[in-house]
């Protein structure tokens, strides 16, 4: 595996092109501003545009393997002053024989006064861990996981949104070895059933909701999870969330993002991970988790940019292995730094793929072909 993602990036950086350049579908031309359109325009109408989009999904890490998969979503528009609204699924198979498939929708209706996301994920994940929990050993685990989340939210004044939220996760873990599973049983890792119920706060003032070019949003939000709900232990999470987008010179924009993940009396399955890009999840774990990411965006035409990004993240509070550990420490930090390139699908509706290669401390890296900005 190691030698895999240690391996030139060349023919993995052509096969996205060529994969990018395949997403038209057949009978369909493009327009002068970009939006797909059907190639018999004789009856003299305006071209109309297509409801939905497709692409392929590519990614090579430690956790996932080699993987590739695709994405097809449905875009809707409940009402003039609402965003466009987007139902998919992705899916994914990789060459450790991981799968992992998401059912999703992001919906805006009632002259967007009322937001609404809900997404079902299942997979079996065949990790490889090179450094797992900071030991410096390898391990190989098995992930099975099912999980339906619902989060609605209620614009109540100007850009200020408040609702609720509610998940149900089963999560279970298994080593390749009796040693290993031992292991994961001795840590509390070997997996969990919890529901949980919560609120959330929302500021939004983006110019766009799938790639803003100015604008912020502001997002703290709770999971009480609790054996009540049918869970097998009761934790809570907290989660908060800052972006803000800076319009620079022509279709240049820098995308900064602060966030954190808190957990109170929660089992170690379920601390917190480093979540920027390189980083394999699950792979450093502990009580509190916080990064900030400066992402640049920078737009050659109305189809292709590019971006780098770099940012640390760090974890402290209670560890898995390591007692508490302090934010300030150098051996807690954990830095990224990222560049790709951008393809614009849909450019009126500024949805976006991206190819990215991303690298950390300790030999992390990973390159990715996802659908969307990461915020």
């Amino acid at each position: 595996m190691s030698a895999l993602l240690n391996s030139p990036r060349t023919a993995l950086s052509r096969l996205a092109i060529m994969l990018l350049l395949a997403t038209s579908s057949p009978g369909q031309a493009q327009t002068s501003n970009g939006d797909q359109a059907t190639a018999d325009s004789s009856s003299g109408q305006p071209p109309a545009r297509s409801p939905w989009l497709g692409t392929p999904l590519l990614s090579s890490n430690p956790k996932f393997g080699t993987s590739i998969g695709g994405l097809v979503g449905y875009l809707h528009k409940f009402d003039r002053q609402s965003p466009v609204s987007m139902f998919g699924l992705t899916a994914a198979y990789s060459n450790t024989d991981s799968y992992k498939a998401v059912l999703f929708a992001n919906t805006f209706f009632d002259q967007d006064r009322q937001r609404l996301e809900a997404a079902a994920i299942y997979g079996n994940i065949e990790n490889d861990y090179e450094d797992f929990l900071g030991s410096g050993q390898q391990a190989q685990t098995t992930d099975r996981i099912d999980l339906y989340f619902l989060r609605y939210l209620y614009r109540f004044s100007g850009n200020w949104f408040f609702g609720a939220q509610g998940i149900m996760t089963n999560y279970s873990s298994s080593a390749a070895t009796d040693l290993g599973q031992g292991i994961l049983d001795i840590l509390g890792l070997g997996g969990f059933q919890s529901n949980g119920l919560g609120v959330a706060l929302y500021f939004d003032s983006r110019d766009n909701t799938r790639s803003a070019s100015r604008g912020s949003q502001f997002l703290a939000h709770n999971i009480a999870y609790r054996e009540g709900l049918g869970g097998d232990a009761s934790f809570d999470v907290y989660n908060a969330e800052y972006d803000i987008f800076l319009p620079l010179i022509g279709a240049q924009v820098t995308a900064i993002q602060f966030k954190g993940r808190w957990t109170s009396d929660a089992p170690n399955s379920s601390f917190s991970s480093v979540e920027l890009p390189g980083y394999t999840r699950g792979e450093y774990l502990a009580q509190h988790m916080t990064f900030v990411l400066a992402d640049q965006r920078i737009m050659f035409s109305q189809r292709w940019g590019m971006s780098v990004s770099a940012g640390v993240a760090c974890l402290y509070g209670d560890s898995v292995v390591d007692g508490s550990l302090d934010c300030f420490d150098r051996d807690n930090a954990y830095p990224s730094i990222s560049t790709g390139v951008i393809y614009s699908l849909k450019p009126s509706e500024k949805i976006v793929v991206r190819a990215q290669v991303s690298a950390g401390k300790s030999d992390n890296s990973a390159f990715v072909l996802s659908f969307g900005q990461p915020f």
